[in-house]
């Protein structure tokens, strides 16, 4: 049995750590900077664990210790269920940081019940050892089982827990593994031990009510196989009027609609979008990098009946969303591809009048092999003669945080002949991050004009990419997209 308590507490620790990811998402976005903070600090409390486990083993060898270290990993594991939402709530309102931010709430989140977990290996040693001779023998197989339960726990979370239930879920659960974990090592103290499950059994239904009553009010928390989503209801800031938005981090949507006038777009990088089919012919073919909830690709069919529009979504979660919550129906015209958008450019040859790339991975970062050198010569080359890409950016166009603006710009002028940046935010505060346009052709051409006057305003704030040559070019190589991006000071 020992050898199952092992192999049980080292899966639920990896288990922790992959939810861990998607707990944090909404708060503090799955950047690089987030997953470091988060690994660290688990790997710093299985250490502390280690220590701590090795010396009270030798102080209290015994099986029942062992089972109540085990069962407050899983009154942990059951409280950082309830709590979460409170405790990263109030962590992100006091401006830490993703750096400070995401350590903090591993420490308090994570930490504990990781720390505990730690102790049992060596607590398993010591109630193993019986004879010096053997004590590495001894040693190396327990920690073996501890690391063979951290793989199989990976694996689990990553390709089976995450996508067929949501964090809140997969905690219970987890809590409710460590207390069957414990019974295994001691079956001491069973009536305190059924107490604990009891107050787990609560919390779960308690927590289930809640996100019942939240889904009646419109608010949707879904973990898909790539992230967590939000879907809610809210009121548009600048107009006061009803809007439906969807989002996968923190301070931001990527998505939003009007429910009482669904083809119309809610959002200013949109409409900016539409300059592109002024520039190609009546029935284009456009490439689409990024659903979401597909605003803009039923918006081109609507106004162009005739296009073939494809639209590359990683996620078919994301897709099912925008099904349920956003109006997206089928049409002749559109095609879905649920795949990593590089791996199709790399593989397609159709060509396209129109590219658009509007992919996040996390708050204001692309993933990164979406905007090197190397990707952006795969999109020119599946563009038309007069073809033209248009790239959705966020960032500031002054300070610290304008590098990754930059750095887009430098590295799409080192490909195209004419690129050109469009910041949609207030011009008097460009240090705040905005949406900023990027439109890059294989040669300098007037730009459309439009009957819009917000549109024909945005066009007057045109910069030059070729102005940003000296910044840092991104390349398969060196993109380090997430660090320049980690570096934007506030909101817009």
């Amino acid at each position: 049995m020992l050898q199952f308590v092992v192999f049980g507490c080292g899966a639920a620790v990896m288990v922790l750590e992959i939810v861990g990811a998607r707990i944090l998402a909404p708060f503090l976005g799955t950047s690089i900077v987030v997953w470091t903070g988060l690994i660290g600090v688990v790997m710093a409390s299985l250490a502390l664990g280690y220590w701590q486990g090795g010396r009270i083993a030798d102080r209290h060898p015994s099986f029942r210790a062992l089972s109540v270290v085990i069962v407050l990993a899983a009154l942990c594991t059951a409280a950082t269920a309830l709590t979460k939402a409170l405790l990263l709530d109030f962590l992100t309102g006091h401006g830490l940081g993703p750096r400070l931010g995401v350590i903090a709430a591993t420490l308090l989140l994570f930490a504990p019940a990781a720390g505990l977990l730690g102790m049992v290996a060596p607590f398993a040693v010591r109630l193993t050892l019986r004879d010096p001779a053997t004590a590495g023998a001894t040693a190396g197989r327990l920690y073996a089982l501890s690391t063979l339960g951290s793989i199989v726990g990976t694996f689990a979370a990553g390709f089976i827990l995450v996508a067929a239930l949501g964090s809140t879920t997969i905690l219970l659960v987890t809590a409710g593994f460590l207390l069957v974990v414990s019974l295994a090592a001691s079956r001491a103290d069973a009536r305190g031990k059924a107490v604990v499950a009891a107050a787990i059994a609560l919390c779960g239904l308690w927590l289930t009510a809640q996100e019942a009553m939240l889904a009646e009010a419109g608010i949707h928390d879904v973990d898909t196989a790539y992230g967590r989503v939000l879907v809610y209801q809210g009121l548009d800031p600048a107009s006061d009027r009803p809007i439906r938005v969807m989002t996968t981090g923190p301070t931001r949507f990527q998505s939003a609609m009007y429910p009482d006038a669904p083809e119309e777009l809610a959002l200013d990088y949109t409409r900016f979008f539409t300059i592109g089919l002024d520039m190609a012919p009546a029935a284009p073919r456009v490439l689409v990098i990024g659903g979401g909830a597909y605003s803009f690709p039923r918006h081109v069919l609507a106004k162009r009946p005739e296009a073939d529009v494809t639209v590359v979504e990683l996620d078919p979660g994301v897709t099912r969303l925008a099904r349920e919550h956003f109006g997206l129906a089928d049409h002749p015209g559109l095609t879905i591809v649920h795949e990593d958008a590089r791996m199709v450019v790399n593989r397609d040859a159709a060509p396209y009048d129109l590219i658009y790339l509007d992919a996040f991975g996390t708050d204001y970062a692309p993933p990164f092999h979406l905007v090197t050198r190397e990707s952006a010569a795969r999109l020119q080359r599946l563009l038309v003669q007069h073809g033209t890409v248009i790239v959705n950016a966020i960032g500031p166009l002054s300070g610290n945080g304008a590098r990754f603006i930059g750095s887009l710009a430098a590295t799409f002028a080192a490909v195209f002949d004419d690129v050109a940046l469009y910041p949609l935010g207030n011009p008097e505060t460009p240090e705040v991050a905005q949406n900023i346009i990027l439109v890059a052709r294989n040669r300098p051409a007037a730009m459309p004009a439009p009957e819009d006057p917000e549109l024909r305003r945005w066009l007057t704030r045109r910069l030059d990419g070729g102005t940003f040559r000296d910044e840092m070019v991104l390349t398969d190589d060196h993109a380090p997209v997430e660090w320049l991006c980690a570096l934007l000071p506030g909101d817009g």
